[in-house]
């Protein structure tokens, strides 16, 4: 079940943080193919969050569709379709093609995590269950940390196509591991919530899409203001929806248990910055300080590493001690990290200006996420087990697809050493914000979960 569980995350994981390093490949070959105008900034903007739009958008209903129709069900169609989506990303002809390959990639990776989390969390319990998430966390983790490595020694070596085409292996094992899985209880009554998917969706690609555009366009093209007006109207008759419907795809009721709501506003403010990080970083070193894809992925190695090393015992040590304080310290330390990265310079230098930086952001992701994620899901009942972890992953992929859609506001129209740093400072403080509201929100009080929903 864990094995099962982490690799069904793990190539969605790895496919959301391996094709950073390929970026500048990418807009070189494909940049100018685009018959749209876009340039080179814009279409590696699209290639990121058109796979996270679609992700965010509909790992919600996959929740319930996990919950209406099996896990296993879901993870086997989840997992071959990525797989077939893989496959398109790396033939693409176009920067069109690959953009909408990357949504429909989206779709199904959107399948995967809340299933593989809900089936630890239907297997495991108490401690154990603990562990078992520091576990998942962990591998995850460094799924989205080991992308650039892997990336870059794919996009040097070979061609840039090659960072979606290592998706095949994982794909295969979690297929043949699937097999030993039962099938699993599906709750009676439920029903699955078009309405709302099809707010959420058009809520986040409009908004996205305006977002990205603002910063070549400015707020006075109907290309900016018109999709962000049609998001947010979306996004507000999504909530009203779901307030409504006897049987939302989102439970407003979760967000009356503390340690779910408080968890998922650290989540939103600590994974918007991690989104931005992994974006500006690999960009960063290979256009402005001249590393190579290869260099670019394996300077953010040692945060996989520490991560690999000290998630699974801080996971343990929260299920011993609750995640409070794990979850106010991490993301300070790794804020800390993130403002060691403000004396960086046109070269950069590993040894003095970005490994400490590296460092320290592994050590506080390490501090935080298995905590983060096991306080949330404790305080969801069995039966929302596909629904809460669907909440957590939409909340987290939409935080790092609203930051790497800012991304032209906040670095400018050319991605220099100041865009670098105005960066950079944004998730420091953004890192502190999820610190302080974890230390003065999250209790270590066991919470009672209750049915969100009457089956």
């Amino acid at each position: 079940m864990l094995a099962v569980a982490i690799l069904a995350s793990f190539v969605a994981f790895l496919d959301g943080s391996v094709v950073n390093v390929a970026l500048p490949a990418i807009s070189r070959d494909l940049a100018g193919l685009l018959d749209s105008g876009l340039d080179a900034l814009t279409l590696q903007q699209w290639v990121v969050d058109a796979y996270l739009v679609t992700l965010g958008a509909l790992i919600l209903l996959a929740g319930s569709l996990s919950d209406v129709h099996g896990r296993k069900r879901v993870l086997v169609v989840g997992i071959a379709g990525f797989g077939v989506t893989s496959v398109a990303c790396a033939l693409a002809p176009t920067g069109v093609f690959l953009v909408v390959a990357r949504a429909l990639q989206g779709v199904s990776g959107a399948l995967l995590v809340p299933s593989s989390l809900a089936l630890i969390i239907a297997t495991f319990t108490g401690p154990a269950q603990s562990r078992a998430i520091g576990s998942w966390t962990a591998w995850t983790s460094v799924a989205g940390l080991a992308g650039p490595l892997v990336g870059g020694i794919f996009v040097d070596a070979f061609s840039w196509r090659w960072v979606f085409a290592i998706n095949v292996l994982p794909i295969a094992v979690t297929l043949w591991l699937l097999r030993g899985v039962p099938r699993g209880a599906r709750i009676e009554g439920r029903h699955i919530d078009g309405l709302g998917a099809t707010l959420a969706t058009v809520g986040l690609a409009g908004t996205v899409f305006g977002l990205i555009e603002l910063g070549a366009r400015g707020w006075g093209s109907a290309l900016v203001w018109a999709p962000v007006a049609v998001g947010v109207v979306s996004l507000v008759a999504f909530v009203v929806w779901e307030l409504h419907d006897p049987d939302p795809m989102l439970p407003m009721s979760l967000f009356s248990v503390r340690n779910f709501a408080v968890g998922n506003v650290a989540t939103l403010v600590v994974y918007g910055a991690l989104g931005l990080v992994s974006f500006a970083i690999s960009i960063f070193l290979q256009q402005v300080a001249g590393y190579s894809a290869f260099e670019a992925g394996l300077a953010q190695l040692p945060s996989t590493l520490v991560m690999i090393a000290l998630s699974t015992r801080f996971g343990a040590l929260a299920g011993r001690l609750g995640p409070r304080w794990f979850m106010a310290v991490g993301p300070v330390v790794a804020a800390a990290g993130m403002l060691t990265l403000l004396w960086t310079n046109a070269e950069a230098p590993y040894l003095t200006q970005v490994l400490p930086g590296v460092v320290l952001l592994g050590l506080g992701l390490s501090i935080t996420v298995a905590p983060l994620t096991a306080a949330i899901l404790g305080a969801v009942p069995t039966e929302d087990a596909g629904i809460g972890s669907a909440v957590n992953n939409a909340v987290a992929r939409v935080a790092g697809l609203v930051t790497v859609a800012c991304a032209g506001i906040v670095v400018g129209s050319t991605f220099d050493v100041a865009g670098f740093h105005r960066a950079m400072l944004l998730c420091a403080v953004l890192l502190a914000v999820g610190g302080a509201v974890s230390a003065v929100g999250i209790t270590n009080r066991p919470e009672v979960p209750r049915r969100s929903v009457v089956a």
